[in-house]
């Protein structure tokens, strides 16, 4: 089928693609569907989406569900799976195609599954990619400007998200999970005939005493005849309102305190979501996937009170999409952080040194200046490699945005093989062998 879409799109004019593509897609999981059999009827399904969280969020789920022993599965960006049988995610692709997604769902069928905790992007949302699938409960991390390249406005982005509380609302607990902190939160809360709220700054469930640290959050929560007492350890104010998320799941699905606090804190890390590496360095590093503006803004506004020496950080901007959020990346990194380092990502057949200059002008209006706190180095290994010589002391923070978990970099001549946190870890080893 999909070779079939790519000749499609070859013959027939682009806007005339963007209007037919979506039905084809719903045919692929109307096929798929009784391909396999309708798998996911009788399942119970938890959609999470938004622009950001929705990975850290349903890995959340999945853990506290796993630990209070539900027989649950996952389908995430970073990866698939059910239980402790967890598969990394190859593509480069938040929510499977319908083949592959039915697929999955009949697998966790026949091992017993009865919940799944499954990850829906906005592009698979639009294309109707999850047809069939009986969502109850959805959820909403946060929207903001991203995927314009292919949604051409901010409210077709918005529509194609709330779609999942819309499709929600038809099944089972009909049940709507929303971030009181997003502006649009009201839109997704009158979705769904029931709904939750959540926030930092307010919500139906609200993180109160939030203490901040490198390497995870601790707060508190009132949920009225339960206080409960949070630790999540991956670091970052944001990931405190994903995980109020899954306090939100855990109190519908009747869990008790024990094992949502418990759920929380057993997740130790999710792959390329704020991971920290260390190889015995004196400097923190951490790998995170962060591409927008927004997550841009929530990353540096944890990690900057948190460092008390330089915080350099490494990130490009993708070929092929976006291009206005260049710019603005470059000057929100800018004015966070006190060095960076301008690299490929997922350049494609764009001409990566077009895109450095197009991010440092955004840098330089945050006060940067090239070759002094501001580099710009195409090589994104090299690159990487001359951020860690740059960090000194115990108080210094490396920062390596863009690529997380993913496990090629796309360049004009195709993908090539790419670990971030691996090829992080062997140049920290080098590095510790010269200073010895």
């Amino acid at each position: 089928m999909t070779d079939i879409r790519k000749v499609v799109k070859s013959l027939v004019p682009v806007k005339l693609f963007k209007k037919i593509e979506p039905f084809g897609h719903l045919i692929e999981a109307v096929v798929a569907n009784i391909r396999y059999g309708f798998p996911s009827r009788h399942m119970h399904v938890i959609g999470v989406t938004g622009t950001n969280g929705k990975t850290t969020t349903t890995f959340l789920i999945h853990k506290m569900l796993h630990n209070a022993m539900f027989k649950v599965g996952m389908l995430s960006t970073v990866a698939y799976g059910a239980g402790d049988n967890i598969n990394p995610q190859i593509e480069h692709i938040t929510t499977a195609q319908a083949g592959k997604l039915q697929k999955r769902l009949r697998d966790f069928k026949r091992a017993g599954i009865e919940w799944v905790v499954l990850e829906s992007s906005s592009h698979s949302l639009a294309q109707y990619r999850t047809w069939g699938v009986p969502y109850e409960i959805a959820i909403m991390t946060n929207v903001t400007n991203d995927h314009l390249d292919y949604h051409g406005t901010f409210d077709n982005y918005l529509e194609a998200k709330r779609r999942l509380f819309t499709l929600a609302a038809k099944n089972g607990r009909q049940l709507g999970i929303v971030n009181a902190d997003d502006p649009n939160a009201s839109k997704f809360a009158a979705s769904t005939p029931h709904s939750i709220s959540y926030g930092i700054k307010g919500g139906d469930l609200q993180a109160k005493n939030v203490v901040l640290a490198v390497d995870r959050s601790d707060y508190t929560v009132d949920g009225g005849e339960e206080q409960y007492n949070i630790r999540i350890n991956i670091p970052g104010e944001f990931n405190v309102s994903n995980s109020l998320a899954a306090v939100a799941v855990g109190r519908e699905l009747g869990l008790t305190k024990g094992q949502i606090e418990r759920g929380i804190a057993a997740l130790e890390g999710v792959e390329g979501r704020m991971t920290v590496v260390d190889e015995g360095q004196k400097f923190k590093v951490i790998v995170d996937f962060a591409s927008t503006p927004d997550a841009f803004e929530r990353l540096f506004s944890s990690l900057r009170p948190v460092t008390k020496g330089k915080l350099i950080v490494v990130f490009g901007s993708a070929g092929r999409r976006d291009e206005t959020k260049r710019a603005v990346q470059g000057e929100i990194a800018g004015r966070s952080s006190n060095e960076i380092i301008l690299t490929e990502e997922d350049d494609r057949d764009v001409d990566g040194n077009m895109i450095l200059e197009q991010i440092s002008e955004g840098a330089a209006k945050a006060g940067k200046v090239k070759d002094k706190d501001m580099f710009l180095i195409l090589d994104r290994e090299k690159a990487i490699n001359f951020a860690l010589k740059r960090a000194k002391t115990a108080d210094d923070t490396v920062v390596l945005l863009g690529k997380g978990h993913e496990r090629t970099i796309e360049r004009a001549d195709g993908e090539h093989p790419w670990n971030e946190i691996e090829i992080t870890r062997k140049l920290l080893k080098a590095l510790g062998k010269k200073n010895k």
